[in-house]
């Protein structure tokens, strides 16, 4: 599994991002998938996920803020994030477990910041 993010960039406190992962095959339209970020000198965080029976989890910080979403269609998985602050400046990685392993995309850097 190949999972490639993108979408991410400068943008204002209070701005907006939407954030986009592809996959090679059609992984990213079925099971558990979702968002991570890591932030300079903080461990790896959940930010928002698709649970395996397809609901949806999300960080405190961003709920509210943030919305995962995923069109099968094109076997893309979203995360548009609203109300950004400086605290969510992170790399924004894509997650899919798969047969046991956890597949990474190579992150997308979101800098909020005025």
């Amino acid at each position: 599994v190949q999972l490639q993010a993108s979408g991410g960039g400068l943008v204002q406190p209070g701005g907006s991002l939407r954030l986009s992962c592809a996959a090679s095959g059609r992984f990213l339209s079925i099971g558990s998938v979702g968002w991570f970020r890591q932030a300079p000198g903080k461990q790896r965080e959940l930010v928002a996920r698709f649970t395996s029976d397809g609901s949806t989890n999300y960080a405190d910080s961003v709920k509210g803020r943030f919305t995962i979403s995923r069109d099968n269609a094109k076997n893309l998985v979203y995360l548009s994030m609203n109300s950004l602050k400086p605290e969510d400046t992170a790399v924004y990685y894509c997650w899919k477990p798969y047969s046991g392993i956890d597949y990474w995309g190579k992150g997308t850097q979101v800098t909020v910041s005025s």
